[in-house]
């Protein structure tokens, strides 16, 4: 039984917290469920969609943080050199930003519909924002 269901464009994933190796961030972010925002295509870090979350503070630091995400794969920056924003990995990924390699913590593994993540990432970047939807 998954975790949670992630909503992303016309697609629907099934989803596990990373409860383990990312317990600040998973308690953090469930205060904020459901979490709905817009996905867009990334600008400098390859295959991925994110969403910009500006200053938003989910009062955490570093924990099981990447630079290369895998497919499938969600990370949340906390924010410092740059905004705060989660990102998913359909395809490669290093994450940066315009100030150079960021790290962010893992704390989302997609465990099905992964087969739908290229056309997820192709709708964000020739269609524009795709809505999302993070529920438990």
């Amino acid at each position: 039984m998954p975790d949670l269901i992630v909503h992303a464009g016309p697609f629907r994933f099934e989803a596990r917290f990373e409860r383990a190796l990312a317990p600040k961030t998973v308690a953090a972010f469930e205060k904020h469920m459901p979490f709905e925002s817009k996905l867009v295509h990334v600008r400098w870090s390859g295959e991925g969609v994110w969403v910009p979350l500006g200053d938003l503070d989910f009062g955490v630091g570093y924990e099981n943080h990447t630079s290369y995400p895998s497919p499938g794969q969600i990370i949340l920056y906390p924010g410092g050199i740059s905004e705060t924003e989660i990102l998913l990995a359909y395809g490669g990924v290093h994450f940066a930003s315009k100030m150079g390699q960021l790290a962010g913590n893992h704390f989302i593994t997609l465990t099905s519909g992964l087969e739908n993540l290229p056309a997820l990432g192709k709708a964000c970047l020739w269609q524009g924002a795709q809505p999302v939807r993070f529920e438990l």
